[in-house]
């Protein structure tokens, strides 16, 4: 099973329809909400534009009826790590929507994610800004 998924994650992200370039591919932002957000996504770049390496991937796929997630990743590692929890979006008045999340049992004893996310949308790409890094910016593409 571990092999298929692996092979549907690269023809996947060979199919990824997130355009390169800077800020025309946030010109249509939608409502960030569970139902906009629901759905399996890959991680582009980070770090303001830092690409993942080759055979390297993040994907995390958010679940809109429970607000659960889960995250696949390989980097650091050959094999695949896979992470569950919650995530939560709320809404700044000057900010907009902000995400934040925890991990359940099992993966790091119900710790918090490092970071509370600004989020920003468009149907195919969202951009993640750290709220107390700036410098921290993580594109993500829908699958």
């Amino acid at each position: 099973m571990k092999r298929y998924f692996t092979l549907f994650v690269a023809v996947a992200m060979l199919l990824c329809s997130c355009k390169e370039g800077g800020e025309e591919q946030f010109e249509t932002l939608i409502e960030v909400t569970p139902h906009s957000i629901a759905g399996l996504w890959a991680l582009q770049s980070y770090d303001n534009g830092v690409t993942l390496a080759p055979g390297s991937y993040v994907h995390i796929e958010f679940v809109r009826s429970d607000h659960t997630f889960t995250l696949y990743q390989n980097i650091g590692s050959m094999e695949e790590e896979v992470k569950h929890g919650n995530y939560y979006i709320e809404t700044d008045a000057e900010l907009g929507a902000i995400i934040r999340g925890n991990y359940t049992a099992g993966d790091y004893n119900y710790a918090d994610w490092a970071h509370r996310y600004i989020v920003e949308m468009t149907h195919d790409t969202m951009r993640w800004t750290a709220k107390d890094d700036r410098e921290d910016v993580s594109v993500y593409c829908r699958l």
